[in-house]
């Protein structure tokens, strides 16, 4: 066993004095620099030979009540069709938004054109993925997840902003047509029951019609077998209050002329429509949501919050950033191959001297 002293030696030889440390690190000096320079020149040319993305941002929020009055033509009020909110018709737009089928038509539709012949050939789902990276979407922020925006990054400024723009526009268009179809199919049905109305309508006034020619028509026999013609002339006497209605059982002394000409102008009738209270009400509010148009033109289902521009200021690369990170890092990895190289020099200097070899 070694005795105290040779171990105290020998952690002492262990010890790295901190001038001998500075001293061969000085000694690394053109390592390090080398190193450090090394990093820095490819920090700058990877800065400089870097392709700009620009960076193309637009921002969504819902309409206004005037931007979707032309769907609410019609609805309302005693029409018992109830009418379309604003925040209803946002809620159909920022779902539409951020579908999967919309993003896989604009992929589809504008990302696959815009590339290479030899890039189109690529994994789809690659470049789906690569797509989803370089066009987001989402709320702004919590307080108002009603307010959206459309995100595109890419190394052309214009081709971002007429991304974003015409992302919006499909979204616009798919939701307009949805919205205006639902409109449209509650229009019909509204339609549908009013001429189940007006046929039913039309169905009660025939039948009380037949009621009617039956009625006189009884009262019409009763009229003939009593021989009155004509009603009688009642002028005084508590009779008098027979002359005031000549209706049930007492339709028969309005005589058997009355009764015959009403009878035959009831059998000659060919419509009831004039005799239906409400009909003509009835059949115009049918007519006008049998043909109830929408011109999407009119309509607007979302509010776009400041104007698009085409952005002339890329958002990368950070050069500056690039270089002073390059210079760092450059300058930390060649101190650190510096010392290590020191360390491996001393080590391997104090295993010779151990053995009695003179390094």
């Amino acid at each position: 066993m070694r005795s105290e002293r040779e171990r105290l030696s020998g952690e002492a030889e262990d010890e790295i004095d901190l001038f001998e440390l500075i001293e061969g690190l000085w000694k690394k000096k053109l390592l390090i620099i080398t190193v450090a320079v090394a990093v820095f020149g490819a920090s700058l040319a990877y800065a400089l030979l870097a392709t700009p993305i620009y960076e193309a941002k637009v921002f969504v929020q819902p309409p206004s009540h005037n931007d979707i009055a032309p769907l609410n033509y019609g609805r309302g009020g005693k029409s018992e069709l109830k009418p379309f909110t604003a925040r209803y018709v946002s809620g159909i737009y920022l779902r539409v938004l951020q579908s999967e089928s919309l993003r896989r038509e604009f992929f589809r539709k504008y990302y696959i054109p815009s590339l290479s012949e030899n890039r189109r050939s690529d994994s789809q789902d690659s470049l789906y993925s690569e797509f989803k990276r370089l066009l987001t979407l989402g709320a702004v922020n919590k307080d108002t997840p009603d307010r959206f925006f459309v995100m595109a990054q890419l190394p052309d400024p214009r081709r971002a902003a007429e991304w974003v723009s015409r992302y919006v526009e499909m979204a616009g268009d798919h939701a307009k047509a949805e919205i205006i179809k639902d409109a449209r199919v509650e229009a019909m049905v509204k339609a549908d029951n009013l001429e189940q109305l007006v046929k039913a309508s039309r169905e009660s006034a025939r039948k009380q019609r037949e009621d009617r020619i039956a009625q006189l028509t009884e009262a019409l026999r009763v009229a003939r077998s009593v021989g009155l013609d004509k009603p009688p002339i009642i002028s005084y006497g508590p009779s008098s209050e027979v002359s005031a209605d000549m209706n049930g059982t007492l339709t028969y002394m309005r005589g058997s002329k009355a009764l015959l000409a009403e009878v035959e102008n009831l059998r000659n009738r060919t419509s009831d429509d004039p005799f239906i209270d409400g009909l003509r009400e009835n059949q115009e509010l049918m007519n006008f949501y049998r043909s109830l148009q929408i011109d999407s033109a009119v309509v607007q289902v979302y509010r776009q919050d400041g104007a698009l521009e085409s952005p002339d200021r890329p958002v990368k690369p950070n050069r500056l950033m690039i270089v002073a990170l390059g210079s760092i890092l450059g300058l930390a990895l060649g101190v650190g191959l510096a010392l290590a190289s020191f360390l491996w020099q001393l080590r391997t200097r104090r295993v010779l001297n151990d053995i009695g070899i003179k390094p």
